[in-house]
């Protein structure tokens, strides 16, 4: 619990001084668009469930050290969809990320099956 409280305030605290720097209504209009049906356009959707698939295995991987080996599965699938969807966007750092997390992908879902 100590551990969580801390680790809270600590965020909390680097993540108010870059929304300041940000701008608040800068960081409201940014959460705001995924209010707006403009905004889901197919690549928007595939880059939303393909982050949505990463948390699900980094979240427990990193904080409960809990490994779901098969989801390996649906990441690699999602990072091919989202190096596709950054191509869209031109966004070389996304492609470069994806295309390392497909990689991982594989490498995990081979040491679990051989």
């Amino acid at each position: 619990m100590k551990i969580f409280l801390v680790a809270s305030l600590i965020w909390g605290m680097l993540i108010s001084v870059a929304y300041g720097k940000t701008g608040l209504n800068n960081i409201r209009e940014c959460y705001a668009m995924w209010f707006k049906s403009t905004y889901w356009t197919n690549y928007n959707f595939v880059e939303a469930l393909s982050w949505l698939t990463k948390a699900i295995i980094i979240v427990p991987g990193l904080i409960f050290n809990i490994n779901i080996w098969w989801l390996y599965f649906l990441t690699l699938a999602t990072s091919l969809t989202l190096i596709w969807s950054s191509n869209k966007k031109l966004l070389p750092t996304l492609v470069a990320f994806n295309t390392l997390w497909a990689w991982i992908s594989c490498m995990v879902i081979t040491k679990n099956i051989l």
